[in-house]
């Protein structure tokens, strides 16, 4: 058996595919979005067939076509195949390492912020953490243990509650002075409210329209759906940072944030989800002394002082 041809290109056609983005592809690739580009056009005249829908507006600039959204799975597949062939040669090669899969918002909000703590702690074991997003097999070897958001239910695997948010309205401190200032939640009719669509579609994940009612908010004069629109927790945040409107943040999400000055609360309650981010992973993966020491470090981060 041998590799495929046009290697480099499937690599970035899967990395557009699933970002939805040349920019973001290249970022995670480490090469330039033109690189990208020329790499799908290669691919796409070997194949003799349009992989993307390019639209001028929207959220996705790139759509897939129909013979892209045959592929892509069994591409993806392929890929984490490979990559979990290299990665047991490396384990079975050198140290005991921990091959983590975290969503990319909880990765840059919380997690990393505190592994020095766990290798410190740990020196030991190493870590391998991905952020892409897309949630593993964990039967191909690819990851050995995740995180996860979401009810606490997933087939075939073991999963420990490991902490739940908690959603209020978060802002840039500016907007609580200036011609509108943020005092109460009537004041949202002024200023653009940021919406996390990441989990679009459940109506279990809080949302302004949620949150509106149950802070006793009389929504009639706004308009729960206007604003931005953001696919990713972590951008919201961001987004709210930059002071671009008022976001609904993820007490997990806004901890350092707050603390920092950089958000504030400028009014409400907290509405509570019923979703929580989970450890998860193999049950026999768990007698791994390095994969127990790890969730019992993250239990430990969590636990109240």
């Amino acid at each position: 058996m041998r590799a495929p041809n046009h290697l480099n290109a499937l690599r970035a056609f899967e990395a557009a595919a699933r970002h939805r983005s040349y920019v973001r592809a290249a970022e995670e690739l480490h090469v330039t979005p033109a690189a990208v580009g020329q790499l799908v056009r290669s691919l796409e005249q070997a194949l003799d067939t349009p992989l993307f829908l390019r639209s001028q507006s929207g959220a996705a600039r790139l759509e897939l076509t129909p013979q892209a959204s045959l592929m892509l799975p069994d591409l993806q597949a392929g890929f984490d195949l490979l990559s979990a062939a290299v990665a047991r040669v490396k384990h079975d090669a050198g140290r005991d390492a921990i091959a983590l899969t975290v969503p990319p918002s909880f990765a840059d909000k919380w997690l990393l912020a505190r592994l020095e703590r766990f290798q410190a702690s740990y020196p030991q074991y190493d870590l391998r953490v991905d952020t892409n997003g897309r949630l593993v097999d964990f039967n191909s070897g690819q990851a050995d243990v995740g995180i996860r958001y979401g009810s606490g239910r997933w087939d075939g695997l073991v999963a420990t509650r490991l902490v739940s948010d908690d959603f209020f309205p978060i802002c840039s401190p500016v907007l609580l002075s200036g011609e509108h200032p943020l005092r109460s939640g009537a004041d949202l009719r002024h200023h653009a409210l940021i919406h996390d669509v990441s989990m679009r579609g459940n109506p279990i994940y809080p949302s302004w329209r949620s949150w509106l009612p149950y802070a006793g908010v009389d929504s009639r004069s706004i308009d729960a759906e206007r604003g931005l629109q953001i696919n990713d927790s972590a951008a919201v945040m961001q987004a709210a940072i930059a002071g671009s409107g008022v976001a609904l943040g993820r007490s997990m999400l806004v901890e350092k944030d707050l603390a920092d000055g950089r958000l504030v609360r400028p009014f409400g309650p907290a509405l509570p989800c019923e979703f929580a981010y989970y450890i998860v992973g193999r049950a026999e993966t768990f007698q791994r002394p390095a994969i127990a020491a790890f969730r019992d470090w993250l239990l430990a981060e969590v636990a109240p002082a």
